[in-house]
């Protein structure tokens, strides 16, 4: 009789044992599952994006990628950083969703600078930044500012095939954005008013406000994607700060406090929702605390 009471008392503590390790390796396996922000620096190589007098979109874009990407390494440990590019090379749009989509990325930002067209009346004037969401509201300025970024498909031999048969400079290819849905438009809000709000409070840029536009690079990534316009390169007095190693540093500085509030929401939806346990990528993410209202002029 003893012996069996043995034999049973054993497999009890086995047993617990055996649920006490799965539960740790889970645990474990769980805590290593890092956050991953993706980091695309607009253009790069043959494609010098929008230029000014004293410096490239190109540039600026690279300059200010790598400075966020340090700023998210050295204080997120749970974080991982991918970027798209770190040199100055030519990543086509398709290359650079597939960048994001293979990384399982958790959340895009593709850094971008503004200009408007010579012969607007405030081409040397107009100023301001503005963070883009992929949306269905179609303005003539923010069109505008959607074919000048998805104009770089052209530069591929072949990008008609590659691209499906779309025509960045034709207004009716963009009925394909207007015909999908993207269900991470909600947390793709979020991220973007977090980051604009910092864009004003700490870069000190006009604010341009939180729009929609239907940029490839957003339409193709599986994930809460947003595309950073830092501000105007055609304006002389904006140019300079964007080419100054300070200006790059504290337009680096209010992507990253956006970063780390989008973080910080999701961190505490996720211990909200689920008990503190942590939750599935792409899922449990915060909602937009208000409704998007775009700002054209």
């Amino acid at each position: 009789m003893k012996r069996t009471i043995d034999e049973t008392m054993h497999g009890i503590i086995r047993s617990i044992s055996i649920a006490l390790t799965v539960a740790f390796m889970s645990l474990t396996a769980a805590a290593e599952e890092k956050f991953t922000v993706v980091i695309d620096a607009g253009h790069g190589g043959g494609d010098t994006g929008a230029v000014g007098i004293i410096t490239r979109e190109k540039d600026i874009n690279l300059a200010v990628a790598t400075k966020l990407g340090k700023l998210i390494e050295d204080n997120f440990k749970d974080v991982k950083v991918v970027y798209t590019r770190r040199n100055d090379t030519f990543v086509t749009l398709q290359g650079r969703a597939d960048i994001a989509n293979k990384a399982g990325g958790d959340l895009f930002i593709s850094i971008h600078t503004n200009s408007i067209d010579k012969k607007a009346r405030n081409y040397r004037t107009v100023t301001g930044a503005s963070v883009y969401t992929l949306g269905f509201r179609r303005t003539e300025e923010n069109l505008a500012v959607a074919m000048r970024e998805n104009s770089v498909m052209k530069l591929e031999a072949d990008y008609s095939t590659v691209y499906e048969g779309f025509d960045p400079s034709s207004t009716e290819s963009y009925i394909i954005f207007e015909m999908s849905r993207n269900k991470h438009v909600e947390q793709s809000v979020a991220a973007a008013q977090a980051i604009q709000q910092e864009l004003v409070a700490t870069a000190g840029r006009r604010d341009r406000g939180v729009r929609q536009a239907n940029f490839w690079v957003l339409f193709k990534t599986s994930m809460p994607a947003v595309l950073v316009e830092l501000d105007f390169i055609c304006n002389p007095v904006q140019e300079k700060y964007m080419a100054s190693n300070k200006g790059r540093e504290k337009m680096a500085q209010a992507i990253f406090n956006g970063f780390r509030e989008y973080k910080r929401s999701i961190d505490l939806h996720t211990a909200t929702v689920n008990g503190g346990k942590v939750a599935s990528k792409g899922k449990n993410m915060p909602k937009p605390q208000r409704k998007l209202t775009p700002v054209d002029e």
